[in-house]
């Protein structure tokens, strides 16, 4: 694709997101347009976000993006808008989760999250932490599902706060939010 349609395809994009500013994420899961291609959008592991090998340094622009990312059954991530949905390359979660509330405790505990992006998140059963095993370490890893297929990687000092909160139930460790208890695996969960 030549530069010059790309750069105006992100004007274009940036316009319409203003559009929305204010509104909250927009309602990517009903919108179905054609796929236009890859563009040079990529969020790297540690949540910058990337377009045509730059980093995007306006975190208000970075926010409005963030509002039309979905995550399709494919695996593939893409800024959608009514007109348009392209590639965003993500290096591991689009998100990252950097700031932890808890309200409450025992079962009653509720964990809040604040993402990179500023969206609030109760964990809870529709909104559940996931832990996955980091290939290499054997470390864990918590997600927390934001929206739609979309989740934010819980940063590696809110990990050792989950670490430090979790307690055992049936057998397991883990973790209460919202209602629901999120286990964390165990050596015996290989």
């Amino acid at each position: 694709m030549p530069a010059d349609a790309s750069t105006n395809r992100i004007a274009g994009l940036e316009a319409l997101l203003k559009e929305r500013q204010g509104k909250g994420p927009a309602p990517v899961e009903r919108w179905n347009p054609p796929y236009c291609g890859d563009i040079g959008m990529k969020i790297r592991a540690d949540g910058v976000w990337f377009y045509a090998g730059t980093p995007i340094g306006r975190m208000a622009l970075v926010k409005l993006f963030a509002g039309v990312l979905r995550k399709d059954a494919d695996g593939r991530h893409y800024l959608v808008t009514p007109a348009e949905k392209v590639d965003v390359e993500v290096a591991d979660a689009p998100f990252l989760a950097v700031e932890m509330e808890v309200r409450g405790s025992g079962s009653d505990q509720s964990l809040v999250f604040r993402t990179n992006v500023d969206d609030i998140v109760t964990a809870g059963p529709e909104h559940p932490i996931r832990f996955a095993v980091e290939a290499g370490s054997q470390g864990l890893k918590p997600y927390l599902l934001v929206r739609g297929r979309l989740e934010a990687l819980v940063t590696r000092a809110l990990y050792y706060d989950l670490v430090e909160m979790a307690v055992e139930e049936g057998g397991r460790l883990g973790l209460w939010s919202g209602g629901a208890f999120f286990a964390m695996p165990g050596q015996s969960d290989d």
